[in-house]
């Protein structure tokens, strides 16, 4: 065993590659006769047990104290939009479902196993199912959106759009800003040109509308509000019942309740999406996105651009008494004009 031994070196916790059959083999060709068995009474009085992998390593590049900052900054944008009474949603995609007769994970009670198909393959399914949810928090209400495509960043913005028309425009006809905490990756992540793009011109620019996103650091996206509070009841609801249609899907997602008092609507999201849309840098420079001064890459403003050149036209025209007037002018009148 002295080749074969792992552990901790600061407890007494030990554990051995070998199995017992191994280690009874071993010890049978020294002329010792014992049982598996009995190796593994042995292993557990010598201070060995069986190990299985612990999810502690961090893997993010994100230093503890950037993400306390970032952790703490969001919780200040979240109390100032609830003290203003503006609008804060927490977005996520849900994991990918077949639609089909599909084994789905958890236990319900029935007087009999419901039967399903014994392999889960993709050209035998209805089809798929991408959840995207949009949890208003302060109203504790969701709304989740089921794609039938790719989750994809256009597919994101879309879905926040047609939030916006069903829902927040209703529930909050006053608001001029919206707070949207949201990962760092997936469909809706910092880096994604698309994303920011999509928001600007399919919701800031038409509803005038001002965004500001806060995107949790990397690895952290089991504090985004809507993971704990929407996907997770969700999955409760629907455990151990297979999706065979996406009637069933919406109807599972609608039901969702809890005590606290939580609301879901779902809606079927049909629109075909591409993968690989680029945006180009003249694209994203055109865009009235400013970034935060702590950690700009995860906190940003976007501006309908109306309210961006109202902005330019009286920075120039207070350059204007300040000396320069004549070429100021003249780009106050083509900003107004255009």
């Amino acid at each position: 065993m002295e080749y074969e031994i792992a552990g901790d070196p600061m407890s007494a916790l030990r554990w051995t590659r070998k199995s017992t059959e191994k280690i009874a083999k071993e010890l049978g060709s020294l002329n010792i006769q014992v049982s598996p068995n009995t190796v593994g009474k042995l292993l557990k009085e010598m201070g060995f047990s069986l190990r299985v992998n612990h999810k502690k390593l961090p893997t993010s590049s994100v230093s503890p104290k950037e993400r306390n900052e970032q952790f703490i900054y969001i919780t200040g944008q979240r109390e100032r939009f609830f003290y203003t009474g503006d609008m804060v949603v927490s977005v996520d995609t849900k994991k990918r479902e077949l639609v089909g007769c599909f084994k789905n994970q958890g236990q319900a009670w029935s007087r009999q196993p419901i039967l399903v198909k014994d392999h889960d393959f993709r050209s035998q399914a209805e089809g798929i199912a991408i959840p995207y949810g949009i949890y208003y928090v302060l109203a504790n209400r969701g709304s989740v959106f089921i794609g039938t495509s790719y989750d994809t960043p256009n597919f994101a913005t879309d879905c926040l759009v047609r939030w916006y028309v069903e829902e927040g425009q209703k529930r909050y006809p006053n608001a001029t800003e919206l707070l949207i905490l949201a990962d760092s990756g997936g469909s809706n992540g910092s880096r994604s040109r698309i994303w920011k793009h999509g928001l600007q011109t399919k919701l800031c620019n038409p509803f005038g509308l001002t965004l500001t996103v806060c995107h949790y650091p990397l690895g952290t996206s089991k504090w985004n509000p809507i993971e704990h509070r929407l996907f997770s009841e969700i999955s409760k609801n629907w455990a151990g019942r297979p999706l065979d249609s996406y009637e069933t899907v919406l109807n599972y997602i609608q039901t969702t309740t809890t005590k606290s008092g939580l609301e879901v609507r779902a809606y079927l999201h049909e629109t075909e999406y591409k993968k690989g849309v680029k945006i180009t840098n003249e694209q994203m420079n055109a865009l009235a996105l400013k970034p935060h001064t702590i950690q700009h890459k995860q906190n940003y403003t976007l501006r309908p651009q109306q309210i961006q050149v109202l902005d330019q036209c009286e920075d120039n025209c207070q350059r204007t008494r300040n000396g320069d007037s004549n070429s100021l002018f003249t780009q106050n009148r083509e900003l107004i004009f255009a």
